[in-house]
């Protein structure tokens, strides 16, 4: 090896030739996602359907080979093109492993990812590809010998005339294939995507635009809020509301959903449960549908960038008085939580060197912990919202303590592509079995209490399981499959509280299982629990106003 690096560094290129390869390496290895991807959608059972898939990697080359053209000079080229092929690199992985796609919001996910769930995806066969594919021969870049140019007219005019040439045959290969081009991107509009290193570069340029609104004026709403019913609010009548956040349940996966395993040993027993079939989620990643679900703005009218510089329903239901506390086992409420009260559960538990804690990471219990500390106290109308850390991947197995591994054999490795279907989908349906488990001691310490009082279970997204070669999430809504969007919602309605305000329990049961929801439902909903009356409820969105018996 070192004498091929030493023969390779010690013979000098001409920049050109050091710019061709690199395109052609671009556009060829680190871009096989890409053509995986195309070859999915393309059938090669013609003459020209090949000649339009081989013109691909061609435009790609080209294009590459234009940018890096327009650098001019060789160590700025060298800088580059070592930069884009490590970033390359690490893509080109999560895109081949996972079928994964990269887009801002893919981008924001990896961000506001904490370390302990950024350190599972970290593995030898990761190392080894970034290794091979990104870094050496990014090394080789840096070392090889550039031939001596004297950058003076003369070179600028050949250049141009490379460039020309290069951008005239792009024109003429989409010429030739236009109508193959126009109808192939029409139908897979997001398969651009996983092209390389468009779509990160495109990701991060957006995710900046992004980030320049977190600086725009913040908004207040809801400022005409009170509670209509006050004489229900009293020291005896207290409302207590537990809002269980999941993370990555899939609603097909709920036993509670008509899945023909027991995944929700717990819950299947008690008759006293509503469990919604048809939920929508707002996105397909934390960072998106959290501030989503709590904000004004249902899905199709939802704002990323206005969500952070406006309150939600949680600075309303603090208006008038209600206790509002976050309690969090994930990474974060992603805003939602900045002006009430919030917990790191995590980190306290952590700091502990508590039982329930291993690897960085904390089982869900911790919540519950919390939260029966949190009933002892409570002396007045509360929402606590207990934040899981629920089915998130791709270290499944970790997510639940090994009294609940129900289901064998399990994928014991965050290498899930590697694990066989059976196995992955026990080891996730084990962790539904664990969040079964916190839900319904969630209701039983409400139980103990003399409190009016509710127990909400709704996830933030689903999760592919190697479904047409599809793990994770993050997939773009508008082409994700309903693994990723169709969510569990679940509700426990104490009689206390049904009685006092007036709701038929059979309705709300009947309506869960004929009725479309989504997470445009919770913000609506929330307010009609606590008896807030604001121009921001929308009735029509107010998943109990149907089921108010009128007295």
């Amino acid at each position: 090896m070192k004498k091929i690096i030493r023969k390779i560094t010690n013979c000098p290129i001409s920049i050109n030739l050091l710019i061709i390869l690199m395109a052609f390496y671009q556009a060829t290895i680190l871009n096989m996602s890409y053509y995986k991807q195309v070859l999915a959608k393309l059938p090669l059972d013609s003459l020209a359907n090949i000649s339009f898939f081989l013109s691909m990697p061609l435009v790609v080359f080209c294009v590459n080979f234009i940018v890096l053209s327009l650098l001019i000079n060789k160590w700025l080229v060298k800088i580059v093109a070592s930069a884009l092929i490590l970033i390359s690199s690490i893509c080109s992985y999560f895109m081949f492993k996972f079928g994964v796609m990269i887009d801002r919001s893919m981008l924001q996910n990896i961000l506001e990812t904490n370390s302990a769930e950024s350190s599972s995806l970290i593995t030898f066969e990761l190392f080894n590809y970034i290794l091979l594919l990104g870094i050496l021969p990014a090394v080789l870049i840096i070392l090889v010998k550039i031939k001596t140019v004297k950058i003076d007219l003369y070179f600028i005019f050949k250049q141009v005339i490379i460039v020309l040439i290069t951008f005239l045959l792009v024109g003429l290969i989409v010429l030739v294939f236009y109508e193959s081009y126009a109808t192939f991107m029409r139908n897979n509009n997001k398969i651009i995507k996983y092209l390389l290193p468009s779509n990160y570069i495109s990701a991060i340029y957006k995710q900046y635009q992004f980030e320049k609104y977190k600086n725009q004026p913040f908004l207040t709403i809801g400022n005409d809020a009170y509670r209509s019913n006050t004489d229900l609010h009293s020291i005896n009548n207290k409302t207590v509301v537990v809002l269980i956040v999941g993370e990555t349940a899939r609603s097909q996966n709920f036993a509670l959903n008509g899945y023909s395993k027991d995944t929700n040993p717990f819950l299947t027993k008690r008759n006293d449960i509503i469990s919604f079939k048809n939920v929508s989620s707002c996105g397909t990643y934390t960072a998106f549908s959290i501030p989503c679900m709590f904000s004004n703005m249902t899905r199709k009218n939802y704002d990323e960038s206005l969500a952070p510089r406006q309150e939600n329903v949680l600075d309303i239901l603090n208006k008038v008085k209600i206790n509002v506390d976050w309690l969090d086992n994930n990474t974060g409420c992603k805003g939602v939580c900045a002006r009430v009260q919030n917990n790191n559960i995590t980190k306290k538990y952590l700091a502990s060197n508590s039982q329930l804690c291993q690897d960085g990471i904390c089982y869900d219990e911790v919540l519950i912990n919390e939260l029966a500390n949190k009933l002892n106290d409570i002396d007045e109308d509360s929402l606590i919202i207990l934040h899981m850390l629920g089915s998130h991947g791709p270290n499944y197995y970790q997510r639940y303590p090994a009294r609940f591994k129900q289901f064998i054999p399990t994928c014991d490795t965050n290498q899930i592509n590697n694990c066989d279907l059976v196995s992955l989908v026990n080891t996730y349906d084990n962790t539904i079995v664990y969040t079964d488990f916190i839900i319904n001691q969630t209701i039983e310490l409400l139980q103990k209490k003399q409190f009016n009082s509710m127990v909400i279970y709704l996830s933030d997204h689903g999760e592919s399981l190697g479904e047409n070669g599809l793990y994770l999430h993050s997939f773009p809504y508008s082409i994700a499959p309903e693994q990723q969007t169709l969510v569990p919602f679940i509700m426990w309605i104490s009689n206390p509280y049904a009685n006092l305000n007036n709701i038929n329990i059979q309705c709300v049961k009947q309506h869960s299982k004929q009725v479309l929801f989504s997470h445009d439902n919770l913000f609506h909903t929330l307010l009609s629990i606590f008896d807030v009356q604001t121009k921001e409820y929308n009735s029509s969105l107010d998943i109990l106003n149907d089921c108010k018996i009128t007295r």
